[in-house]
């Protein structure tokens, strides 16, 4: 009767050690899912949030020269020219509309509020400006004033 005893108590212990194998494996993937569906709401709501878009700039000046975005998205500017570009808000020579400062105010100091590279990328070398602020806002590039576009940010 003895061996009868310790027989059940190793078949019990053995239903009960595979009862939770089963139960954790089945478990896992339940939440596995639920994170994996919870990061994907996460990237979605991100990349719904903000998106990055590109102007290039060529020797013929910059491509597309208007551009319609949302508030907090942000604009590459990449330099395909032959030559250095510094893109800048308008009106040249000034560059204030978007900052509502002075070229000298801005540039020292803070150039992420002013929409303004406070300097010329040399060709292959890209600038990116994210748009906080809602209107239209004209830019241009300061080295060849005569090439401009707009953003305009909704």
């Amino acid at each position: 009767m003895n061996k009868f005893i310790i027989a059940t108590i190793v078949l019990i212990l053995v239903i009960a050690a595979a009862y939770l194998i089963f139960f954790n494996n089945a478990q896992a993937p339940s939440n596995l899912t639920q994170q994996q569906d919870q990061i994907q709401a996460t990237v979605r709501e991100s990349s719904q949030s903000s998106q990055t878009y590109e102007i290039i700039y060529a020797n013929s000046g910059y491509q597309p020269q208007n551009l319609t975005i949302k508030a907090g998205d942000t604009v590459k500017f990449v330099n395909q020219s032959s030559s250095t570009v510094w893109t800048a808000s308008g009106v040249h020579p000034t560059h204030a509309v978007y900052s509502g400062t002075t070229l000298q105010e801005h540039c020292p100091t803070d150039s992420s509020v002013a929409f303004d590279e406070c300097g010329s990328s040399q060709p292959g070398e890209s600038w990116s400006f994210t748009f906080e602020k809602q209107g239209t806002w004209p830019y241009h590039n300061h080295s060849s004033a005569g090439h401009t576009g707009k953003i305009i940010v909704q």
